[in-house]
């Protein structure tokens, strides 16, 4: 009872110390939402700081704070453009969509191998004999498609 008490008669401090308490546990777990309740803290002691209000509608305050900062920055980095240096980088098989080469061994019952770059890859496709020049035209997982030219 005596915390609680000394809580209501220092509420902005104990909302400032609180933020800045949520933002340094930011520092050591991982995820990005404490950032926001923190925020949202530290606006609700600073409101209060200067406005006093009740301890229901501080918690409103917080609450309704910590929603719309969490709101804001989701639909922010929804809406920004990845731009990659290596946009292949986990999907290698779509480097090589239309990439035009001649079979060393032949298709047979759907499948052969092909040497591209600096690996030999599974291929799907018709029966093709060896020779045949073919085109990749997509892929299925680490399995190129290929199609006769």
């Amino acid at each position: 009872m005596v915390l609680i008490d000394f809580l209501a008669a220092n509420a902005p401090w104990a909302w400032i110390i609180a933020g800045l308490i949520l933002l340094a546990l930011e520092l050591v777990v991982p995820g990005g939402f404490l950032l926001w309740l923190g925020i949202a803290g530290l606006i609700t002691g600073l409101v209060v700081l200067f406005q006093p209000i009740a301890w229901p509608f501080q918690w409103l305050m917080f609450g309704v704070l910590a929603l719309v900062a969490i709101f804001i920055w989701t639909r922010w980095t929804r809406n920004r453009a990845g731009q990659s240096d290596r946009p292949y980088l986990n999907r290698r098989t779509d480097t090589f969509i239309g990439h035009e080469a001649v079979l060393e061994q032949p298709i047979t019952d759907g499948f052969g191998r092909l040497a591209l770059g600096d690996t030999i890859w599974r291929i799907s496709g018709p029966d093709l004999p060896a020779g045949q020049k073919i085109r990749v035209v997509g892929s299925d997982g680490a399995v190129l498609r290929v199609e006769a030219i």
